[in-house]
C-alpha cells in the first residue's frame, strides 16, 4: 500500500491511500463473508453456502461498495494508529478509484491537534503577581446583615407594602417575554429592579393590580429595549413585614457552633478570606494562562473551534430552558436575531477556550506532567463521598468522569508550576 499526506490549512491534512489488487481484495473477501450472513441461498442455512454461489446472489456494485467501506475504514484506523496521529472528529473520506478485481486509491482529509509553538512562559508567570486580599469589618457587617435579613420573622400586612417590607408580586410587560406573567418575591426597596419600578409598587395592598411606566436603562444590552419607556402591569400578591432579630451572641449561637458574636464574625472572616484568596487565586492562573495563549504559535483548527462553538450553543439552550422556561425559538424572536448570529458571537470565546487547552496541553508535554491512576481514583473518591451513584441508571458515566478528573489533576499540576514563578 501506497500513502501520501498532505498538510492543509487550519490544521489538516488530506492523506492519501492506494491499495494493490491483491490488498484489495482481501477486504472484497472479508465483504462476501460478512454479506453471506444476509443472502438466500436455496438449500443451505443463513451464512453456510460456498462463497462463489453467494457471490452470484450479490450485486456486483453491493460487493463493491462493501468491500470499500471495509477497505477504508480498517486503512484509516490502522494507519492512524501506527503514524500515531491524533485525528478530531471523522475524516471526511472521497473515493478516488475502484473497480471489481481491480486498485482502489481514496484521500481522508483529517483535522489534528496542531504543533504549539510556546514563549517563554516561564518568565510570562514570573512577571504575573498576585494581590494580597484583605477582608474589611464592613463586608462582615455586611454579610451578617444578610443572614440577618434572612432570619427575620415573618407577618402578613393588611397595611399599604412599605420599604423594608418583603413583598410578591407578578408583574408582566409587552416588551418582556411577549408579555409573559413573571413571579417575583423581594425586600421592597434593595431588589434592584430598574429606576421607578420598586417606588412604583410602594402602597399597593395584597390583591391590588395597577400599571405603571418605567424607562429601561440607557446602557441595557438589548439595544431595543435601552432607553425605552415600558408599562408594567403589576399585582401584589403579598405583602409581609419583616421582623429583624438582634445581632448578638444569641443570634450567633443560632447559626452554628459559635460561643458568641466575636467568634461567629471570626469564622466569617476567615471563610470570606479563603474565598477571596480562591478568587485571586483563579484570577492569575487565568491570567498566566491568556498571556501565554496571546504569544503561542500555532494553527487554529477550524474543526474544533465549530465544535466549542456548538457545545457554547447547547449550554445557551438548556440555561434558557431552564431559567427562562421560554423554547429556544423563542428566545431567538425576543432578542431577534438568528441562531447563526447567535452562534457566531461564540465564536471568540470558542477560540480562547481551545487556545487554552491547547497551550495547557503542551505545557503538560514539556513539564513532563504524569498523572498515575491512583491519583485519579483518590480525586473520584473524594468527588462522589457521600454521593448516590448508580451507574445502571446512567446518572453518571463513571469512566468519563475518570477522564475529566485526569484533566483536572493534570492541570492542577501545571498550575502549581506557574504559580511558584509568579510567587
Amino acid at each position: 500500500m501506497k500513502t501520501e499526506i498532505k498538510k492543509l490549512p487550519k490544521s489538516q491534512l488530506e492523506i492519501t491511500f492506494e491499495l494493490t489488487e491483491e490488498e484489495f481484495k482481501e477486504h472484497t473477501k472479508h465483504a462476501l463473508e460478512h454479506m453471506k450472513h444476509h443472502v438466500k441461498v436455496d438449500g443451505f442455512r443463513p451464512g453456510k453456502a460456498p462463497a462463489s454461489m453467494v457471490e452470484d446472489k450479490i450485486k456486483p456494485e453491493a460487493l463493491l461498495m462493501e468491500a470499500g467501506d471495509h477497505a477504508v475504514q480498517h486503512t484509516y484506523v490502522d494507519y492512524i494508529k501506527e503514524s500515531k496521529l491524533e485525528p478530531v472528529g471523522n475524516p471526511e473520506v472521497k473515493i478516488l478509484k475502484v473497480s471489481q478485481g481491480g486498485e482502489f486509491a481514496f484521500t481522508a482529509v483529517i483535522t489534528v491537534l496542531p504543533e504549539v509553538e510556546l514563549p517563554d512562559y516561564k518568565e510570562i508567570a514570573k512577571a504575573v503577581k498576585g494581590k494580597d486580599v484583605e477582608v474589611t469589618e464592613e463586608e462582615v457587617q455586611d454579610t451578617l446583615n444578610y443572614l440577618q435579613k434572612s432570619r427575620a420573622k415573618m407577618t402578613l400586612k393588611n397595611d399599604v407594602a412599605e420599604k423594608g417590607d418583603f413583598v410578591e408580586i407578578k408583574y408582566s410587560s409587552k416588551d418582556i417575554e411577549n408579555e409573559k406573567e413573571i413571579d417575583d418575591r423581594f425586600i421592597l426597596g434593595e431588589a434592584g429592579f430598574m429606576k421607578g419600578f420598586e417606588d412604583g409598587i410602594i402602597k399597593m395592598k395584597a390583591g391590588e393590580e395597577k400599571e405603571i411606566t418605567v424607562t429601561f436603562p440607557a446602557d441595557l444590552p438589548r439595544k431595543d429595549l435601552a432607553g425605552k419607556e415600558s408599562v408594567f402591569k403589576i399585582k401584589m400578591i403579598s405583602v409581609q413585614k419583616m421582623e429583624l432579630p438582634e445581632i448578638n451572641d444569641e443570634f450567633a449561637k443560632q447559626l452554628g457552633a459559635f460561643d458568641g458574636l466575636v467568634s461567629l464574625k471570626k469564622g466569617m472572616k476567615e471563610g470570606m478570606t479563603a474565598e477571596k484568596k480562591e478568587a485571586e487565586k483563579q484570577k492569575v492562573r487565568g491570567e498566566i494562562l491568556q498571556k501565554i495563549a496571546e504569544k503561542a504559535k500555532f494553527e487554529m483548527p477550524e474543526a474544533m473551534v465549530e465544535y466549542e462553538q456548538e457545545r457554547l450553543m447547547e449550554d445557551l439552550q438548556n440555561k434558557i430552558k431552564q431559567t427562562a422556561g421560554i423554547s429556544f425559538e423563542e428566545y431567538l424572536a425576543s432578542v431577534k436575531k438568528t441562531e447563526a448570529e447567535i452562534k457566531e458571537t461564540y465564536r471568540k470565546e470558542a477560540e480562547k477556550r481551545l487556545k487554552g487547552f491547547l497551550v495547557l496541553r503542551e505545557l503538560g508535554k514539556l513539564e513532563k506532567i504524569e498523572v498515575s491512576d491512583e491519583e485519579v481514583e483518590a480525586e473520584v473518591t473524594k468527588a462522589l463521598k457521600g454521593k448516590p451513584f448508580d451507574s445502571a441508571q446512567g446518572e453518571i458515566d463513571i469512566n468519563q468522569f475518570r477522564e475529566y478528573t485526569k484533566g483536572v489533576v493534570h492541570n492542577e499540576k501545571i498550575f502549581q508550576i506557574l504559580e511558584k514563578l509568579s510567587q
